[in-house]
């Protein structure tokens, strides 16, 4: 029997989610501070100086004081103090620093174009440029071959060159939360690309057919645009895994979806569907389906009744209160920081609700009600 989790006033509980998201964040960054700060490296460091120091022949007395092992003690030097210590944090840094090597970095709004001396590195394997003001991206990233990551969220992209389909080894890309309103057909030919995310642009409204070559794709995130249906490209994506289309101007879905037998997740909420296609329940790898509730007329007993532990996810959002503004650009600015914190929202909730595998096979319904 499939679960059913029904969530009424979606508005109401994003203040939670979004304390609860804060509260996740800190508490990973304590627990990053405090195995930073523990003990057990300390005593390795310690054993190894021992070893070290029995090693060479270096009285007790020159490393320890008052009984406790002294890893400052500067006379140490003089012995030759842990080379091997040295010799192992050296090597440490040499691996970080060469792998930082190619790895190109770029934040801030004082930038307005890439950095010339960039395309004399030509040997970088990621770029990650965000929070710019950034607006084109050169042709010579055709130069970089050995590219695997391009990730350039939150900038003020229009456009992306036809030279980006010269990348055969690109895994990722990331242009998410940009000012895109049309993809160019030459990424088809991006034949290795895994995961592409081009949600929070606002304006796209198709995608080229050509993207049907990305055979390897298993993430898709288009959410936030203006889609009328499913491109017929997605459909083809054989390998598709995950696919966000939420927050469209989606009508209906294709009787034909079930193509997409890999399938696992499917994110639809904030659309203008109606009703649901019985092909979904053909979909034998489907775990998640979110959909908004509010205009649905028609949805299959099927997938309610999923014998195959799909969980169905119905989002009921109350009205959005218009913001009287007279600066248009101000009015998108705060649409997409709206977007960018119910998509984290969503993340948060969707990674929490994959957790619940021992929810009991009885329960069909989940009823959240919140007093503020």
């Amino acid at each position: 029997m499939g679960h059913q989790v029904v969530i009424f006033d979606f508005s109401v509980i994003r203040g939670l989610w979004e304390t609860r998201v804060k509260k996740n964040k800190e508490r990973q960054r304590k627990e990053k501070e405090r195995l930073e700060q523990s003990a057990l490296e300390k005593i390795k460091q310690e054993w190894n100086l021992i070893l070290e120091c029995r090693k060479k022949g270096i009285p007790q007395s020159k490393y320890l004081k008052n009984g406790f092992v002294d890893i400052n003690e500067k006379n140490l030097d003089t012995h030759g103090k842990t080379p091997q210590l040295k010799k192992s944090h050296a090597l440490s840094d040499g691996v970080n620093k060469e792998k930082n090597k190619f790895i190109f970095q770029l934040s801030g709004e004082q930038w307005t174009e890439l950095p010339d001396s960039l395309k004399e590195q030509i040997y970088l394997k990621e770029w990650h440029v965000y929070n710019t003001l950034i607006q084109i991206i050169p042709a010579y990233i055709a130069l970089f071959q050995d590219l695997r990551v391009l990730e350039l969220s939150k900038n003020q992209i229009n456009h992306l060159p036809a030279e980006i389909g010269h990348l055969k080894n690109l895994k990722v890309l990331n242009v998410s939360f940009n000012n895109l309103k049309s993809v160019p057909p030459e990424l088809g030919d991006c034949e290795n690309l895994e995961k592409l995310d081009l949600s929070g642009n606002m304006e796209i409204t198709e995608l080229p057919f050509e993207l049907s070559n990305l055979k390897q794709l298993t993430f898709l995130d288009v959410s936030v645009n203006k889609f009328h249906s499913i491109p017929i490209c997605v459909l083809r994506m054989s390998n598709l895994q995950w696919l966000d289309i939420s927050s469209n101007s989606l009508k209906d879905l294709p009787e034909d979806i079930d193509r997409l037998d890999e399938l696992q997740t499917l994110l639809l909420q904030k659309n203008k569907l109606t009703y649901l296609p019985r092909a979904l329940v053909n979909m034998p790898k489907l775990s998640l389906l979110a959909v908004s509730g509010d205009d649905l007329v028609e949805i299959p007993t099927a997938i309610c009744e999923s014998t195959t532990g799909l969980k169905f996810v119905s989002l009921k959002d109350s009205p959005v209160e218009t913001i009287v503004c007279e600066d248009t650009e101000e009015i998108i600015e705060n649409e997409r920081e709206r977007e960018q914190v119910e998509k984290e929202f969503m993340k948060t909730y969707i990674e929490d609700l994959r957790e619940r595998e021992s929810t009991p096979s009885y329960t069909t319904k989940v009823m959240l009600s919140l007093q503020l």
